[in-house]
């Protein structure tokens, strides 16, 4: 703030400088565009479509692969039993002859996210493109 002292009847001037407060404005403006397009984005995920009404084929249910996750840390591939540490070279094989790359994983609604993450991770590590996750629909009223 300036203060310029007049020598009249209406005493002393305050006049306040702005430049400082502008100059603090322009440089946050700025970190902020710098810093705008480096924040995480988070998974993309896959939203099922609706079939169209004019087609009527169904999807073959072999070609479809779901993991299913357990309470009991039981995984299955396809309602075949497997062990974390086979799930993912049993993955590999199963992808190794398909073009689409293409999962599902089921959990427990009592199972620990950090268990569907791991699940994650694995099919990723074993070159699972996509990966969709299917949840239960909870019923109103409950």
């Amino acid at each position: 703030m300036s203060m310029s002292v007049g020598g009249g009847k209406k005493g002393p001037l305050v006049d306040m400088n702005v430049t400082p407060l502008i100059d603090v404005l322009l440089v946050l403006l700025i970190i902020f565009m710098v810093i705008t397009p480096l924040t995480p984005r988070g998974l993309d995920a896959l939203v099922p479509q609706p079939t169209p009404k004019n087609q009527h084929d169904t999807p073959d249910p072999s070609r479809t692969i779901v993991v299913s996750i357990e309470q009991g840390g039981g995984l299955k591939i396809n309602q075949d039993p497997v062990t974390l540490a086979a799930l993912g070279p049993r993955l590999e094989d199963i992808f190794k002859t398909r073009n689409e790359h293409i999962i599902f994983v089921k959990g427990d609604p009592d199972v620990a996210f950090g268990d569907v993450a791991r699940v994650i991770d694995i099919a990723k590590g074993a070159g699972i493109d996509k990966i969709g996750l299917i949840t239960k629909a909870i019923e109103e009223g409950s």
